[in-house]
């Protein structure tokens, strides 16, 4: 986060319907949405390219970037069945600089994405935003796939060593918001940090969850825990809106 340095234009959000579901664009840069170029150069898929539906690598344990064409690096994966998933979360604050681990409430998640550029969103019962707009974040965390980058001098010694797509990297893009069609009065419990409950479903956090910070020099609310997590049931985020997180 830059502490709000380049907030979007006054009066523009992204609008949640509450009860019902946003869409958004989920692009390698933004010259392949909707957004630009009056959508001409998108597709249906994140790279501005055309795919087969069934895109995989060519072998097990490569990558979509391994294919003959090179292409689909940005998306971090084997094929459709190993996208890691991802998030929205929103915050009841208008201020970023109050924005907490604890009050940024993960509320919506779409497994298996980012995939296809076009991706829905469930939104839950959510109350309006006390000062006309709130703080909201997309969320991903990609699932690890292995990536051997080759460099020039002087990084010529990284080509056997670093694995781009197996570092934790973590995405997240920042939104003002405002949920739309709110008439609850329920207010969103204090978000917990997720566990890793992939081998044992007792251990999953119920109720409000947090965004996950791992494998990060500070600040991390999620451990080694032998492989990445992800907006996903390993870390016990059900898909579709999160209706868990109000008291």
């Amino acid at each position: 986060m830059r502490q709000g340095n380049v907030p979007p234009p006054p009066g523009q959000f992204l609008n949640l319907l509450a009860r019902g579901k946003f869409t958004v664009d989920l692009g390698a840069n933004r010259g392949c949405t909707s957004l630009s170029y009056g959508g001409k150069t998108a597709t249906q898929w994140p790279d501005c390219s055309e795919h087969p539906e069934d895109w995989h690598a060519p072998l097990p344990g490569k990558c979509l970037v391994d294919n003959p064409d090179g292409k689909g690096g940005a998306m971090h994966t084997q094929n459709y069945t190993t996208t890691a998933g991802t998030a929205f979360a929103i915050s009841y604050q208008s201020d970023i600089r109050k924005v907490t681990m604890e009050n940024l409430v993960v509320v919506s998640v779409v497994e298996h994405t980012p995939w296809k550029r076009v991706a829905s969103y469930q939104v839950p019962d959510l109350p309006a935003c006390p000062v006309g707009d709130c703080y909201c974040a997309w969320l991903w965390i990609p699932d690890g796939c292995k990536i051997t980058l080759a460099y020039e001098p002087p990084l010529a010694h990284l080509t056997d060593s670093f694995i781009a797509g197996g570092q934790p990297n973590m995405y997240m893009q920042n939104f003002k918001c405002n949920p739309t069609n709110a008439v609850s009065t329920k207010r969103l419990g204090i978000a917990k940090p997720p566990v890793a409950c992939r081998d044992d479903s007792k251990k999953c956090v119920a109720g409000p969850k947090q965004l996950i910070a791992w494998n990060q020099a500070e600040g991390n609310n999620v451990q080694d825990v032998g492989y990445s997590p992800g907006y996903n049931a390993r870390m016990g985020f059900k898909p579709g809106a999160q209706n868990v997180i109000f008291f």
